[in-house]
């Protein structure tokens, strides 16, 4: 964990204490090449405000009070590859949207791309800048 993103999960629960777990999401983090380009990816995406950025870790914050989202460099990264059905991948991120296809027209718009494999009817996968699938799904699916 980086000083950045410690200091986030410090921020999440200053005091260290929640009843729930023994642990509490502080931030999920993406690795990638360029933090900030895929920052401002999914900030626009999103509508989030970046609070952080810099050559090495960039941050999202979640205006909804959530955990926020952290992009951070990783020397000689290279996106799994996901575009067949048997394609690997280490994660991936879903949005819920209120139009599905105005939706999947501004992230394209935005620098994501389409894959010619899509695995179901109600989710749109398309695959950010860095190479990272997420998917997009009607709220009233």
């Amino acid at each position: 964990m980086t000083d950045v993103a410690a200091e986030q999960a410090t921020k999440a629960d200053p005091a260290g204490q929640d009843d729930s777990g023994f642990a509490r999401l502080a931030m999920v983090t993406i690795d990638c090449a360029d933090p900030v380009a895929l920052a401002a990816f999914y900030g626009e995406l999103l509508g989030w405000e970046t609070r952080h950025a810099d050559e090495q870790f960039a941050i999202l914050d979640n205006p909804e009070g959530g955990s926020p989202i952290g992009f951070g460099r990783v020397s000689g990264y290279r996106p799994e590859p996901w575009t067949e059905p048997d394609g690997g991948k280490h994660f991936h991120l879903d949005f819920y949207v209120d139009d599905l296809e105005a939706a999947t027209a501004r992230a394209l718009a935005l620098g994501a791309t389409e894959p010619t494999y899509q695995h179901g009817r109600t989710l749109k996968v398309l695959i950010d800048p860095a190479g990272h699938p997420f998917g997009l799904a009607p709220l009233d699916a």
